[in-house]
Order: C-alpha cells, then sequence, then structure tokens
C-alpha cells in the first residue's frame, strides 16, 4: 500500500471504533518535532501522552535497540537475560524497591500490583482482608480489574459485574478514607500521587503522608501508581521522592520505554515473596529489547542535568501557559509539577478543552486534554527551550483565534 492509501478513513474500516483519531497521520519524529503525511510540522507537547520522555528517535535509545535487537530479541521467563536482570538492578539501586516485576503497559503494572496486595494479605492475615480503596476520578488501565478499580464510572459502564471489593473516597480527602478503611478487611490503598486522567490534580503532601500512616495502622498496603508520574516526569525520578511518602507498591510505564512497551512493578522484598513461582506471569514481560530500551532511558534520565532540567522547562511552560490564560480569559490556574501540567479551563470555557486540542492542531502544536476542562501537557523532559517558546507562540496564535470566534 503506498501513502495515499493509508488515509484516516481507513481507520474507520480495518480499526475497532473504540478510538476516534484526528486527521492527520504523524510519520516521522525527531526530538520534539513531528511531520505527518503531507510534510507539515508540528511542536509535540503531548508526549505520547507522557511516553517519549526523550523525545522521538533519541540517538542513545535507538543505539540501545539496535545493539540488542542484533543480539537476542526473546526468550521467556523460563529463563532470564541480561538486560532485565541490569534493569532490575538498577531500578531496586534507585528506588524504595527490592524486588521487581515486568510487564508491558501501566495496566497490567497494575494489575500486578493489586494481585500482590490481595495474595499478601490472603497469606497474612487471612481471606477476609481483600477490599481495595481507590479514589474518585482516578485511572489505573483498561483491564476489568483496573476499569473497577479506577474511580471513573464511565469506563465501567457496559462491561459490568466488575470485580468487586473496591471502595472510592474522595481524593484529597483523608477524612473520607478513614471511614471506608478497616483492619479486618481492607488489604490496600492505590493512589496516583498526580491524578493524570482526571485532570492533572496533585495530592496534598499531608494528604500521602495520612494515607502512609492510615495503612500502616490497618495493616494495609499503599499502592502508588506513577505510570504517569514516573521516570522524571515530575522533576524526580518518582514522584514519591518529591513528597516523601515511601509506597509499598509502586507501578511504572509510559516513560520507562520512551515509546518502547514496557512496564513494572517495584516492591519490597517481604511484600514481593507472596508472589511465588506460578502465581503470576507475563509472556512478554521483561524481554530483552524492552529491558535494554528501559535501561538506556533510567541512565539518561537519572542524570542530575536532566532533573534539573525538567523543573526548569516546567517553569518556563507553566509560566507562558498563564500568562496566555490571562491574557484570554481562558484558564483559571496551571497545575501539576515537571512535564505533567493541567490548564484548567474558566468557567466561561468549561467543557470545552477539545476545542483547544484541536486549534492548537490547526497551527502546528501539540497538547493533549485531561477530561473536558483541562489542557493536559506531558512533552518530552528535554525538550529544547526554543521549542518550548515556538509552541507558546502557536499556541497563543490559536487561543486568539479560538476566542475571537
Amino acid at each position: 500500500m503506498n501513502k495515499e492509501t493509508l488515509t484516516r478513513e481507513l481507520f474507520n474500516e480495518v480499526m475497532v471504533p473504540n478510538y476516534a483519531p484526528g486527521s492527520i497521520i504523524p510519520v516521522r519524529g525527531e526530538g520534539s518535532r513531528i511531520w505527518d503525511q503531507e510534510g507539515r510540522e508540528f511542536i509535540d507537547l503531548q508526549g505520547g501522552i507522557a511516553v517519549t520522555c526523550l523525545g522521538h528517535t533519541h540517538p542513545g535509545l535507538i543505539g540501545a535497540l539496535e545493539e540488542q535487537a542484533g543480539k537476542l530479541w526473546h526468550l521467556s521467563n523460563v529463563m532470564t537475560n541480561e538486560p532485565a536482570l541490569r534493569l532490575a538492578k538498577t531500578l531496586c539501586d534507585h528506588t524504595f524497591a527490592e524486588r521487581v516485576f515486568f510487564a508491558n503497559s501501566g495496566a497490567e503494572a497494575n494489575e500486578a500490583a493489586l494481585k500482590l496486595a490481595r495474595r499478601y494479605a490472603w497469606e497474612h492475615h487471612g481471606e477476609e482482608k481483600n477490599e481495595i480503596i481507590a479514589f474518585k476520578s482516578s485511572f489505573h488501565g483498561r483491564t476489568l480489574f483496573t476499569v473497577s478499580v479506577g474511580g471513573q464510572p464511565k469506563y465501567r459502564e457496559g462491561f459490568e459485574p466488575a470485580p468487586g471489593g473496591v471502595a472510592h473516597a474522595d481524593f484529597n480527602d483523608l477524612e473520607s478514607v478513614k471511614k471506608l478503611i478497616s483492619k479486618d478487611k481492607t488489604c490496600a490503598v492505590i493512589v496516583e500521587p498526580i491524578q493524570g486522567e482526571g485532570g492533572v490534580i496533585p495530592a496534598d503532601p499531608e494528604f500521602l503522608k495520612g494515607l502512609r500512616e492510615l495503612c500502616d495502622e490497618n495493616d494495609a498496603l499503599l499502592i502508588f501508581d506513577e505510570v504517569q508520574t514516573g521516570v522524571g516526569r515530575t522533576g524526580h525520578l518518582f514522584a514519591y521522592q518529591m513528597y516523601d511518602v515511601v509506597p509499598d507498591i509502586l507501578s511504572s510505564a509510559k516513560s520507562l520505554g520512551g515509546g518502547f512497551p514496557i512496564a513494572a512493578m517495584l516492591t519490597t522484598a517481604k511484600v514481593a515473596a507472596s508472589l511465588g513461582v506460578g502465581t503470576h506471569g507475563s509472556t512478554y514481560g521483561g524481554n530483552a529489547l524492552a529491558c535494554a530500551v528501559g535501561q538506556k532511558v533510567i541512565d539518561t534520565v537519572i542524570q542530575p542535568d536532566i532533573l534539573k532540567g525538567v523543573v526548569a522547562r516546567s517553569d518556563r511552560l507553566r509560566k507562558g501557559m498563564m500568562a496566555i490564560g490571562e491574557r484570554y480569559g481562558v484558564f483559571s490556574e496551571v497545575r501539576g509539577a515537571g512535564m505533567l501540567l493541567g490548564c484548567v479551563l474558566t468557567d466561561e470555557w468549561k467543557g470545552r478543552a477539545k476545542d483547544f486540542l484541536n486549534a492548537g492542531l490547526d497551527e502546528g502544536v501539540m497538547v493533549l486534554v485531561a477530561g473536558t476542562n483541562v489542557v493536559r501537557l506531558a512533552p518530552s523532559l528535554i525538550i529544547p527551550e526554543a521549542d518550548i517558546d515556538e509552541a507558546l507562540e502557536r499556541f497563543e496564535t490559536a487561543v486568539k483565534k479560538l476566542t475571537a470566534a
């Protein structure tokens, strides 16, 4: 098939209609720039939804992939491989974790975390201690278990009966958790340090510290879903380090592979022991290709100048978007941390986040939404400052046209 036959219309003919992609089809990327089939250029502030943390076609990632591709692609979990061992050791060295389980997606990492929490409670406290507390507006994946735990009913609609034993408290409201948690029943509390899909809402530091204390008091495990906030996104390797609250289990994906599918569940040796031989698995999880790329991502992101650069770039982008918001009356605040920012629409523009995404595309800048009231930004951690400035100029042009219409 040639380019002429690979059109957006073909999507409707051959793909399951669970997505509604835009009309452009990107074909090439370099750094924080993308080009479509017609050669039109865009500045990418989407980052593949917080995935392409080192931009597109990063030479180091290409080199790691090519080198491993010439050695070994896949074995099975009947035996281990060097890249998986190396990456697991690196993750343990730079986090609270003592054990790592590899998977392919954030949903799989969360599925493993939730299964582990129940299994741990079953082994240590009995089968009645199986309830999970999550939060309203949270998002933890699209498997049947993770949509049940996620706090957005729209993702469960039509798929019931969903797995039970899940209660939802109010995010940033410790009292609502106290009403639900119990020593006899609760096995885990799962929380996003910054709710991503729910609107880029950061957790209050005292809220997370309170969750840690409640979990300790009730013999429950604390799970941090860092699928979106992890791997340098906040200016720390993981967001728990920013909050100085250590979970028992942490899930990571998205940026971990810089665009290559890989996920990880991190935990302590004591908790990990509950997933004995045969209790859980993943055919592709921990394959050599993915782990080789993930290793290069981590080795790059943990450099102090990279993490400091995230903070500086975040400040530049945040101030620029807030200035646009003030000039045109479209944003009431810009919240989040590092390279995960949410521009909250004013009352006048509520419900129209998608209009800003489309207006941006018309001017050659790619942004995201988080619900209908928030414009979300999740660009490369190393996006050049010149690209940030040009993206802001393009986006202001888009906002100017949108507000004048």
